[in-house]
């Protein structure tokens, strides 16, 4: 695992790096052997404190963040670590629990289209455009995509952990397609449209 330590007006020394590289080589090891790479910053928050930001790439789309906070370094990464590790075990524990519940009721994975269109800038174009393509917008990407069957607890941890701003799934309870997304307040929405 690749590991970065930066501090932001504050010195890290050969003792932290070492310690920093200790600590999240050993939460690596424990809960997600394959992560690819860790960016540790530390810097003085304004009651001063100490604080840490861990940023870890645990795997494709798997990204998490932790914080800490105290009165000195190693502390604050000690505390950005523990939260770190309690994220890493829940995240463990969900997808394990999901991976059993799969294995007792297996079903094909259902795919869809993903579209992305091109935003004109000029109105003028976007009347063209809109004349000349029925879907009223240039195609820029068109990629399938899976649709997994999940359940919204399961979906707002997935919409999470990849930073996503919109998740399309089909619900394991009531088997209609549903939508989570992240609200412009930071809150998490969620479209159930109606069983047939």
């Amino acid at each position: 695992m690749h590991i970065t330590v930066a501090g932001k007006q504050v010195e890290t020394g050969e003792a932290l790096q070492t310690h920093v590289r200790d600590g999240l080589g050993a939460i690596a090891k424990k809960y997600f052997d394959h992560a690819l790479e860790a960016n540790v910053t530390f810097h003085r928050n304004n009651r001063a404190f100490f604080a840490c930001d861990i940023n870890l790439k645990a795997g494709r789309n798997l990204f998490m963040r932790a914080e800490g906070e105290a009165v000195d370094a190693h502390r604050a990464f000690e505390v950005a670590a523990e939260h770190l590790a309690k994220r890493l075990r829940r995240y463990r524990r969900r997808v394990n629990d999901h991976a059993r519940s799969l294995a007792e009721t297996p079903e094909p994975a259902e795919m869809g289209r993903q579209v992305v269109l091109r935003q004109e800038e000029d109105e003028e174009e976007a009347v063209e455009a809109a004349a000349a393509l029925p879907e009223n917008g240039v195609v820029v990407a068109e990629h399938p995509t899976e649709i997994a069957r999940l359940s919204v607890s399961e979906a707002v941890m997935r919409l999470d952990l990849t930073h996503a701003p919109v998740l399309m799934f089909r619900n394991s309870g009531s088997g209609v397609l549903n939508v989570v997304y992240r609200r412009p307040d930071g809150h998490v929405g969620w479209i159930d449209a109606p069983a047939a």
